[in-house]
């Protein structure tokens, strides 16, 4: 964590990520419209709060402005995709549409690294901070994987589509089953969050919605679990390749 306007400003000049940025409301100080500017500039997102959530982070002369550092480099997936079809392998890319339990995440994330995804992609709003207990949970797999932080989904997708790549997101509101897809082909898979799953934009955009069958009294699976079986059925397919 670091606090202070011009501490932040230098830690975003010298090049460190931000996982989350904390300003306080109505901050009109002329080092605050800097920050801001800077913001803007690198496209970094911030949340405005109150100086009282502020206050309960730290008892230091904060300025109003905290930041936390990223624990890990986030990739641009640009550069990502031409990279894994350029090394002969089918792409796996995994989507996770505003999951926000940081442990469910590192779990996911350990699995997708077991499975040889090549990116796992998030939105910079409404996901699960990246710290200690993600790494830890993740068995260090989040060191390991492509992590694509962006800011919107649909034009990510579409350009996951334009570069040749199926789009199938799992969910419980599909007719099909996650068998009746084939995935040799170039995949991404979108999986929903905890609350509400996947949504509704991003459902309509998918090429393919299925759901994982179930047989039992319970109506749905821990997000972490779901990843993990539709992913291995994947692998399963591909190894007949």
């Amino acid at each position: 964590m670091i606090f202070g306007i011009r501490p932040v400003i230098e830690a975003l000049k010298s090049g460190k990520e931000i996982e989350k940025l904390l300003i306080q409301t109505n901050l009109k100080s002329a080092a605050a419209f800097e920050l801001k500017d800077l913001l803007k500039e690198l496209e970094i997102p911030f949340q405005y709060v109150p100086v009282e959530k502020l206050n309960k982070l730290t008892f230091k002369n904060h300025q109003g402005v905290i930041g936390f550092l990223s624990l890990i480099s986030y990739q641009p997936l640009e550069q990502v995709l031409p990279l894994v079809y350029e090394s002969g392998k089918i792409p796996l890319i995994l989507i996770l549409d505003r999951i926000t339990d940081v442990r469910n995440f590192g779990a996911i994330a350990r699995t997708a690294e077991c499975a040889g995804v090549n990116a796992i992609i998030i939105p910079s709003k409404g996901a699960a901070q990246i710290n200690e207990d993600a790494l830890k949970t993740s068995a260090g797999a989040l060191s390991k994987i492509n992590v694509c932080r962006i800011d919107q989904m649909k034009p990510t997708i579409e350009f996951l589509q334009q570069s040749g790549i199926q789009v199938v997101a799992c969910t419980e509101k599909a007719a099909k089953d996650i068998y009746e897809i084939n995935y040799a082909i170039p995949t991404a898979i979108i999986m929903g969050s905890e609350e509400d799953g996947i949504s509704p934009e991003l459902l309509k955009l998918a090429d393919e919605l299925v759901n994982i069958p179930l047989y039992g009294e319970i109506e749905s699976l821990n997000v972490s679990v779901a990843s993990g079986i539709i992913l291995y059925e994947v692998i399963r397919q591909r190894l007949k390749i």
